[in-house]
């Protein structure tokens, strides 16, 4: 009987990068490492070796019966394993703890990527922008809250020793400075690996932060996003917090987003392609927007595919909280409601920022996994590029001045108002199958299914708590 080889029987690793990789192991001082991948939730997972056989764990000799995990298929005990097998050149020493090295890798299974597994995912919609000649960069804008753990009440729970009294903290200089000791924590690491801070602010909410960095392309920001959230998580709970990534934790405050700012490059020159092209273009003359035919284009594919993308890029049921113009909070929420594009419109599901050539998506949010995120969002911008698709007219008023009879009369429509609208969506969007292949597509379903179950229709109210807040 021929054996089954979870990675190809020929697979090698480069010598060269294994010694790099050692070397930087040992001079940093650590003793083990972890080849991880993500669950369906974009939460890391991975076995812990010593440095000692990163030989064979660069080979792949780490398997994983996935199906005992959520959302990644392969269900059952009877079902080979699948071989973790990390990237060298994303090496990572864990800035909080020097004795972990951190690989992102891929899943392997039957001596091929394994089709379910969200940076597999991501890689092949990555591929296919190669084939037409273009790499898909993004940057994010992670904003979540840390809160203090052992609190009772929420005036005690804020990192400041005082809560802000006025309407809106929001870049409140001395609510920053309150709660240095864990944003400084949390700079220093960030600089220390390289991914280019630009700032770090108070954001809206009482003891919400938010952290914006250099863009990069799409694999390795959703790569940093994974390793961010983690590295957030332990940086918390060092000072007795918890960071919070729950898309919104508070009815009376915001929601805490992920902001998706895209564009696209040239393979050839390195040019950013979303800027506009020597002369302009007939879509600035009609719509106004600074920007290239393929924004447009990208542009015009994502509103398409909006119901579908957003089942992705805002996957729990607590993330539909937030989608509301005000609700019961003291002002309005800046959060997106309508699927509409406008410029510098922060009330439209698209935005097309004044400052750079990018289109930006304000409905991903902190609960996301990023590779799948990227990977339907992708592809979707490529449909409307491939199709030639025309966006239509831009929105540029506040979403939330308008009522119902003028939305209809615009042919504007609402953000799915739930979790099950949304994936109602996706099961219906044939770029759903495009994005994710028909297997993971039906997992998504059911996996988010099942979770719209579980949250609409608790056995008890401590398990609905707990589902809303899983990551």
């Amino acid at each position: 009987m021929t054996p089954t080889f979870a990675v190809p029987a020929d697979y090698s690793v480069d010598p060269k990068e294994l010694d790099t990789a050692r070397s930087t192991l040992e001079k940093a001082g650590c003793k083990f490492v972890f080849s991880t991948y993500v669950d369906i939730h974009g939460t890391p997972k991975a076995k812990t070796n010593p440095i000692s056989v990163l030989d064979k764990v660069a080979a792949g000799s780490e398997l994983f019966t996935v199906g005992a995990m959520e959302g990644m298929g392969l269900v059952g005990p009877e079902k080979d394993e699948c071989a973790a097998v990390p990237d060298l050149s994303t090496l990572t020493v864990c800035p909080w703890d020097k004795r972990l090295g951190y690989f992102f890798g891929d899943l392997y299974y039957h001596g091929q990527p394994y089709q379910n597994d969200s940076r597999v995912i991501l890689k092949k919609q990555l591929q296919r922008a190669a084939d037409l000649g273009f790499q898909f960069n993004l940057g994010m804008e992670p904003e979540f809250y840390v809160v203090r753990s052992n609190a009772q009440s929420r005036e005690e729970e804020i990192l400041s020793k005082t809560r802000f009294k006025g309407l809106c903290p929001a870049y409140d200089v001395h609510q920053t400075i309150g709660s240095l000791e864990f944003l400084e924590i949390m700079a220093d690491y960030i600089e220390e690996l390289g991914w280019e801070l630009y700032s770090f602010d108070q954001e809206g909410g009482h003891s919400q932060f938010e952290f914006d960095m250099k863009y990069a392309d799409a694999l390795t920001a959703s790569d940093r996003f994974i390793f961010l959230r983690l590295m957030a998580k332990n940086v918390a709970e060092s000072i007795g917090c918890v960071a919070s990534f729950m898309p919104k934790p508070y009815e009376d405050d915001f929601r805490s987003g992920n902001h998706f700012n895209m564009s696209l490059q040239s393979l050839d020159t390195e040019e950013n392609v979303f800027a506009p092209e020597e002369g302009g273009n007939p879509f600035i003359e009609q719509y106004g927007m600074n920007v290239s035919k393929l924004a447009y284009h990208f542009m015009a594919g994502l509103k398409k595919h909006a119901a579908a993308i957003t089942a992705v890029t805002s996957p729990t049921y607590n993330s539909y909280q937030g989608f509301i113009a005000q609700g019961t909070m003291a002002d309005v929420s800046w959060a997106p409601i309508l699927i509409a594009y406008g410029n510098n419109n922060r009330s439209a599901m698209l935005r097309v920022p004044p400052n750079r050539y990018c289109v930006e998506n304000r409905a991903p949010d902190m609960s996301v996994n990023p590779y799948l995120a990227a990977a339907i969002t992708l592809a979707a911008g490529l449909d409307g590029i491939e199709q030639e698709l025309d966006p239509g007219e831009p929105l540029n008023d506040s979403c939330y001045d308008l009522d119902r009879k003028q939305l209809r009369e615009a042919g504007i429509r609402f953000l799915p108002r739930t979790l099950l609208h949304a994936i109602e969506a996706f099961q219906e969007d044939p770029i759903s199958e495009k994005a994710f292949g028909s297997e993971m597509k039906e997992i998504y379903i059911d996996q988010k299914m099942r979770e719209w179950d579980e949250a609409f229709f608790p056995i008890n109210p401590e398990h609905k708590a707990q589902r809303l807040t899983f990551i």
